[in-house]
């Protein structure tokens, strides 16, 4: 089944990249949400994880013509993704810290809130590294060949950063 998937995926890239405006579509309804949620933990606010996440179709729309490895198309979109939520941030004026929110229609919010603002704490390095882990699903081996580090160095980082997180939601 994984194979099928995997050569589905292939297909879908190959048809992308020669301009099919469907299959590029089909490829982005599959990882949207996963695109999503590491954007709105990056980011920590709807309107900018959904404004990330568009810029990062654009982008990789027009720039798939140029994607050397298409069995890397996840891994080339979360960079991009990545990149752009990081130049988000970096440009990001300071705005008013948000109210905690009301707690009593979803009990689970109040936790996910303190979930997703204690992985804003965490450096953009970390954040990366927890982010494209848990939401793009990324082996320390994959992680360490997009972002150019040791595997083993991946590990460590991802392991300080889950124990900072760890430590600051007291679980």
């Amino acid at each position: 089944m994984y194979e099928t998937d995997q050569e589905t995926n292939l297909f879908l890239v190959k048809r992308a990249k020669k301009g099919s405006t469907e299959a590029f579509a089909e490829l982005y309804e599959q990882i949207y949400i996963d695109l999503y949620r590491f954007a709105l933990y990056t980011m920590g606010h709807k309107q900018d994880a959904e404004d990330a996440v568009s810029e990062t179709v654009i982008a990789a729309y027009e720039n798939l013509p140029q994607l050397r490895n298409e069995k890397a198309f996840h891994a080339w979109i979360f960079k991009i993704l990545v990149n752009i939520c990081n130049k988000k941030l970096r440009q990001k004026v300071e705005r008013p810290i948000e109210e905690r929110p009301e707690e009593s229609e979803h009990p689970d919010y109040a936790q996910a809130y303190d979930v997703k603002n204690a992985f804003q704490e965490l450096s953009e390095e970390e954040r990366e590294i927890v982010g494209l882990t848990v939401f793009g699903g990324y082996t320390s081996l994959e992680l360490g060949q997009m972002l150019g580090i040791n595997s083993n160095t991946v590990r460590s980082k991802r392991s300080r950063a889950l124990d900072k997180l760890s430590k600051k939601l007291k679980f």
